[in-house]
C-alpha cells in the first residue's frame, strides 16, 4: 500500500519551509527590492554597484523604500512555500523508494506549478505594491481593486513565464537534494552544511533561469516589454540586468531559509517520535 499523501510529516516540511523562507526573506528583503527595481525601471536610473544604489535609494527615497510591500510579501511567501514544500514532499514521500535527481527534479516541477496556478495573483499585487508608492493598502484590497480593474487576466498576468519559471525551484531542490543525499551518505550533512549547499543550489538555478524571472518581472508590473526587447538588440547582456542583486538576495535568502528548515524539522521530528515511544 502506497504512503498516503497527507501526513503529519509531510505537515512539517511544509510549515518549516514556510516559516525558513519567510525569515530568510525578512532578513533580506532591500536586496529584493532593488532587484524589482532594476528589473522594471529604466536603467539609466538605476546605476552603480548593489550597495551602492542601496544607499542612493535609501538617501532619496527614505529607508522605508527599501521595505515597501515587505507585509503582503511575507504573508503571500508563508502560503506559496507551505503550497510548494508540501506538494513536494508529499509526492516524495508517495514514492516507495528512495527517489532519484531526475525524480526530485519532476516532483518539483509539479509541485511548481500547482504553487503558481494558486498563489500567482499573491505575486502580481506583491509586484505593485512593491514598485509603486500609495498603491494598494493590503494584500485583499489589492486583490480586489486588480480584480475590479483587470480582471482574472490581470491578477495571473505573467503566469507563462510563471509555470516556465518552475525550473527555478525544481532546478534548485533537485540540487539541494542530491547533494544533501551524498553528504548525508557520508555522514557530513548538518545544518550548517545545510546553509551552504542551499546557497550553491539556489544560485544555480537562479542564474540558469534569470532571463524568465526578467520578464515575468516586467509582466507582473504591467511595464512594456518593447524597451527591454530594444535594449536587448543592441545588448545581449541585458537580459541579465539586475542579476547581482537577485543572486545575493535569493541566494543569501535560500541559505539562511534552508538552515532554519533543517533546524526545525530535526526539532519537531524528534519531539514527535519521543511523544511516540513514550505513548
Amino acid at each position: 500500500m502506497a504512503p498516503s499523501l497527507f501526513s503529519y510529516e509531510t505537515l512539517v516540511h511544509a510549515l518549516a519551509g514556510a516559516t525558513g523562507s519567510v525569515v530568510g526573506m525578512a532578513a533580506f528583503y532591500p536586496l529584493d527590492t532593488l532587484r524589482s527595481r532594476l528589473q522594471v525601471e529604466d536603467p539609466k536610473k538605476l546605476q552603480g554597484s548593489s550597495w551602492e544604489l542601496l544607499l542612493k535609494l535609501a538617501n532619496e527615497e527614505g529607508i522605508d523604500s527599501l521595505y515597501r510591500g515587505l507585509t503582503p510579501v511575507l504573508q503571500s511567501l508563508s502560503v506559496s512555500n507551505f503550497v510548494y514544500f508540501y506538494t513536494f514532499h508529499a509526492l516524495r514521500r508517495s514514492c516507495a523508494k528512495n527517489t532519484s535527481a531526475l525524480q526530485d527534479l519532476m516532483f518539483g516541477i509539479v509541485a511548481g506549478s500547482i504553487n503558481v496556478l494558486i498563489t500567482s495573483p499573491l505575486w502580481v499585487v506583491n509586484t505593485r505594491m512593491k514598485l509603486e508608492k500609495n498603491s494598494y493598502k493590503n494584500l485583499s484590497q489589492g486583490l480586489f481593486t486588480l480584480y475590479k480593474n483587470e480582471g482574472a487576466k490581470g491578477l495571473w498576468s505573467g503566469t507563462v513565464p510563471s509555470l516556465l519559471l518552475v525550473s527555478n525551484p525544481a532546478i534548485q531542490f533537485m540540487v539541494y537534494e542530491a547533494l544533501k543525499r551524498n553528504l548525508v551518505a557520508r555522514g557530513r550533512f548538518d545544518t550548517y552544511t545545510a546553509f551552504l549547499v542551499g546557497a550553491l543550489a539556489k544560485a544555480v538555478a537562479t542564474t540558469v533561469t534569470y532571463p524568465l524571472q526578467l520578464i515575468q518581472s516586467r509582466l507582473r508590473a504591467g511595464t512594456s516589454m518593447k524597451p527591454l526587447l530594444k535594449d536587448v538588440k543592441s545588448n545581449p547582456l541585458t537580459i541579465f540586468r539586475g542579476l547581482e542583486a537577485k543572486l545575493l538576495q535569493t541566494v543569501m535568502t535560500a541559505a539562511l531559509m534552508f538552515l532554519i528548515y533543517e533546524k526545525l524539522v530535526r526539532l519537531v521530528l524528534t519531539i514527535m517520535r519521543v511523544r511516540l515511544t513514550k505513548h
